[in-house]
């Protein structure tokens, strides 16, 4: 009987026909990325779950969670879309969403009257906790079948794949 290691899966299944169709191929990026495309909606699923059972959406939880970050500090508008990766009309959206479910509650920045931060409400704070533990426990389980060396070895290895799509600083 295969172990886990050489038990095929779906991709080995792909490049196994791409070798027959197309044997001058070096399918070995495609291997690679096709894993990682395929864990990506399996974790997709499990982020919606987790996001679904605490009441908030995944872009709640993007917000919710830049905020819940900062140590109780509030962030501008400015900041949370640059850790979100929306527009300014996205985020501002966003916000009035939040604040209309008492997650969030804009206020005007001490320093300067014209400017404003948002700061996570007691609500925000129990509904992105109760997510993030969610969120984890479905991310441990994924892993679970990976020993704690290599996984330490894999996030390294991705964060090498990752750091030349990533902007400088964020």
């Amino acid at each position: 009987m295969p172990t886990d290691q050489t038990r095929p899966d779906a991709v080995d299944r792909v490049i196994a026909g791409w070798s027959r169709a197309r044997p001058d191929l070096d399918t070995t990026a495609l291997s690679v990325f096709s894993r990682i495309s395929r864990l990506a909606r399996h974790l997709e699923s499990a982020r919606r779950e987790a996001f679904t059972a605490s009441g908030i959406e995944g872009w709640e939880f993007d917000v919710l969670s830049a905020l819940r970050r900062a140590d109780g500090e509030p962030l501008s508008p400015g900041a949370l879309l640059r850790q979100t990766m929306v527009t300014s009309g996205t985020m501002s959206t966003r916000l009035d969403k939040l604040e209309a479910r008492s997650l969030v509650r804009r206020e005007r920045d001490p320093r300067d009257g014209r400017a404003v931060l948002v700061r996570l409400q007691e609500e925000g704070i129990t509904r992105v906790d109760a997510a993030i533990e969610r969120l984890l426990d479905a991310e441990r389980r994924a892993l679970s079948a990976v020993p704690p060396a290599e996984q330490e070895q894999l996030a390294s290895t991705l964060r090498t794949l990752l750091l030349p799509f990533e902007p400088d600083g964020d």
